[in-house]
C-alpha cells in the first residue's frame, strides 16, 4: 500500500486521486465473482496458502477505492467475504449517514491488517461538519475462490458500527442534556468515562422531560428489535447543529463516581456500584472493561460469597443459625452428591456462627440445608426481604434485577454459598448490602421518581429487628477482623463487609467478590479473575465507601 495513496470524494461524486497515479476501478479478476455469489473459472486454479503482500495490498486497495468513489453496496460488496452482510452497511454509509465527502488515508499493512484514516463530511438539512476518524480492515482468502477479500464486519465502515446497530444522521431522537450530580456539579462522559453509556440512556429517557430541544447528529443506533429491552441508547457521534440542553438532576456524587471511576482503573475487568441505604439512592456506577458494556447494572454473573449475606439472615430468620451460637464448620461437607469445601480445607471447631460467616466457611451454610428442608427458601428471601429477582426495578435506566431461580439438591446447596445458576451484578451487590445496613430494602435509583411518575419496587417485608442486627454485627466482625479486614483497615465510622470469591468455568482465577457500607453507604464490586474478594474488589470498594 502506498503510504501517501488517499482516495476522495468531491460534491457527491467520487473521485479517485493518488499522487496522480490512478487509483480505482481494476479488472484484477476478470469473471471471479465475490466468494458468495459467484464461481470461479474453470481456467483458473484456486489458490491457497497465506496471502501476500502484494495481495493484501491490491485487496485493500479495490476495497477502499470503490468505496471511495461510490461504488453501490452491491458491487462493492462482493470484494468482501460476506456480500449478502456488507452490501446494506455500505449503501447506509451514504444514504442513512449522509455522508458527501471523504478523504481516505491508507496507512502500513501490519501482515493482513490494513489501517486507515477517514476525513468525511457529513451534511443534512442544510446543516454540515467534518467528521474524521480511524478504522482498519483485514484481508483473509476465500474459501471457495481462493481470491484475497476483505474479512466483513461493519467496524470496517466504522469501528463502532456492530451487526445490530447503524449510522444515521438526522434531527437528534432526543434533546441533549446537561446531567448533574445531587450537589449540582455538572457530569461528563469526558470526565466520568463509565458515564457514557448510561447518560446515553438518561438523554433518551428524559431529555424532553428535562426542557431541552433536539439538534442534529450523527448517531449510532440500535436496529428496530436489537436488544429493545436493554440494549444501548443512541450514541452521538457528530453535532451537525446543537439543540438546546436540558437540565437533569441525577443521584450521583461526583466525588463518589470519581473515586469509583479510579478505583476500577485498577484492573482490566473490574464493576463497582455504590448506593445510600437509607433511601437507595445511586451515588456512583462505574465499570472498566474493554468491551464498554455496563456491567455494574446490567452484569449476570454468580456473586460467590457475598451471597452469603442473604443465606444468613435466611438462616436466623428460621432459627438455625444465630451470630453467637456455636455452628458446625468442618473442612468438607456433601450434600446431594456434591461435595463443598473451605478455602485450603480449613475447620473451626465449636465457634460462633459470627466467626464462620466472618472467615466465609461454605460448610457451615451447606451443613443446614437438611434442616431448612426447602429448595425455595434462598429464593423465597432474596425476593421477599431483598428485593431481587422480580425483575421489576425502576432506576431510571436499563437493570438487571438479579435472579435466583428455583433450584434442587447440589444445585441449590450452591447458591447458598453464591455460586451455580444464582445471578448477580455489583448494584444488586449493593442494594443486597444496602439491605442489610438499613434493615429494609430501598429500591436503587438513578434519577427522582417524580420526574416521569414511576413506581419503584418493593420488598414484601423488612428484616425483623432482631436479624438485622445479628447480621450488622456479623458484617462488622468481617470488616475488623475477618476475611474484609485488610481492605476496611483504613475506614472508620460503623463499617460492615463480606467478601466473595466466585469460581467460573473455564478461569483458571476466580473472580473477585467484595461488599461493604460505611455509615449511610453502601458499595460492592467485582474484578474478574481478581482471586480472593479482599485482594482486588476489597480495595476498590474501599477506595468508594472512604469517598462518601
Amino acid at each position: 500500500m502506498r503510504s501517501g495513496a488517499k482516495t476522495a470524494v468531491i460534491g457527491g461524486v467520487f473521485l479517485v486521486v493518488a499522487g496522480g497515479v490512478g487509483y480505482g476501478a481494476y479488472a484484477v479478476y476478470g469473471d471471479v465473482a465475490g466468494d458468495g455469489s459467484g464461481s470461479v473459472s474453470a481456467t483458473r486454479e484456486v489458490k491457497t496458502g497465506p496471502l501476500s503482500a502484494e495481495e493484501i495490498d491490491t485487496a485493500a486497495k479495490e476495497f477502499l477505492a470503490g468505496w471511495a468513489k461510490g461504488d453501490d453496496g452491491a458491487t462493492l460488496a462482493q470484494l468482501t467475504n460476506d456480500a449478502s452482510a456488507a452490501a446494506s452497511v455500505i449503501d447506509g454509509y451514504r444514504d442513512e449517514a449522509h455522508v458527501t465527502s471523504a478523504v481516505i488515508t491508507p496507512g502500513a499493512a501490519v501482515g493482513t491488517k490494513v489501517p486507515f484514516q477517514v476525513k468525511a463530511t457529513v451534511e443534512f438539512g442544510g446543516k454540515s461538519a467534518p467528521w474524521s476518524y480511524d478504522s482498519e480492515l483485514t484481508v483473509v482468502r476465500g474459501q471457495t475462490t481462493g481470491r484475497p477479500l476483505v474479512d466483513w464486519a461493519p467496524s470496517v465502515i466504522h469501528p463502532k458500527l456492530t451487526k445490530t446497530s447503524h449510522l444515521v444522521t438526522g434531527e437528534a431522537s432526543a434533546p441533549e442534556i446537561e446531567a448533574v450530580d445531587r450537589n449540582g456539579v455538572e457530569l461528563t462522559k469526558e470526565k466520568y468515562p463509565s458515564l457514557g453509556p448510561i447518560l446515553n440512556e438518561l438523554r433518551e429517557r428524559y431529555g424532553e422531560k428535562a426542557g431541552g430541544s433536539s439538534g442534529v447528529e450523527l448517531a449510532l443506533r440500535a436496529d428496530n428489535g436489537a436488544e429493545a429491552a436493554s440494549g444501548p441508547a443512541a450514541e452521538t457521534l457528530l453535532v451537525l447543529s446543537k439543540g438546546t440542553p436540558g437540565k437533569l438532576t441525577t443521584t450521583l456524587d461526583a466525588n463518589v463516581q470519581g473515586a469509583a471511576e479510579r478505583s476500577v482503573k485498577q484492573f482490566s475487568e473490574a464493576s463497582v456500584a455504590a448506593v445510600k441505604p437509607s433511601t437507595g439512592e445511586i451515588l456512583a456506577v462505574a465499570n472498566n472493561r474493554s468491551d464498554g458494556f455496563n456491567a455494574a447494572m446490567l452484569g449476570k454473573q454468580a456473586p460467590g460469597s457475598t451471597m452469603k449475606i442473604v443465606t444468613a439472615a435466611m438462616l436466623m430468620e428460621k432459627g438455625l443459625v444465630a451470630a453467637d451460637r456455636p455452628a458446625e464448620c468442618p473442612p468438607t461437607a456433601m450434600y446431594m452428591g456434591r461435595t463443598f469445601q473451605n478455602l485450603d480445607k480449613f475447620s473451626l471447631d465449636n465457634r460462633p456462627f459470627s466467626e464462620s460467616f466472618a472467615r466465609s466457611c461454605n460448610t457451615a451454610f451447606i451443613k443446614q440445608i437438611d434442616d431448612v428442608d426447602d429448595d425455595t427458601a434462598l429464593k423465597t428471601e432474596t425476593e421477599e426481604v431483598f428485593g431481587i429477582g422480580l425483575d421489576n426495578w425502576k432506576t431510571g435506566v436499563p437493570t438487571f434485577d438479579g435472579s435466583v431461580p428455583a433450584a434442587v439438591g447440589g444445585e441449590a446447596a450452591a447458591q447458598y454459598i453464591g455460586q451455580g445458576t444464582v445471578q448477580m451484578n455489583v448494584l444488586n451487590m449493593a442494594s443486597i448490602t444496602a439491605t442489610a445496613k438499613n434493615g429494609s430494602f430501598k429500591q436503587p435509583v438513578l434519577v427522582a421518581p417524580s420526574l416521569d411518575d414511576r413506581e419503584v419496587a418493593t420488598a414484601a417485608r423488612s428484616l425483623s429487628p432482631g436479624v438485622a442486627q445479628q447480621l450488622r454485627r456479623m458484617m462488622a466482625i468481617t470488616a475488623t477482623s475477618g476475611t474484609g479486614a485488610n481492605a476496611m483497615s483504613g475506614l472508620g465510622g460503623d463499617k460492615g463487609a463480606k467478601t466473595g470469591s466466585a469460581e467460573v468455568d473455564g478461569q483458571e482465577t476466580s473472580n473477585s467478590w467484595f461488599a461493604g457500607y460505611r455509615d449511610d453507604l453502601a458499595a460492592a464490586a467485582v474484578v474478574q479473575s481478581g482471586g480472593h474478594g479482599g485482594d482486588a474488589a476489597g480495595p476498590v470498594v474501599a477506595a468508594v465507601l472512604g469517598a462518601g
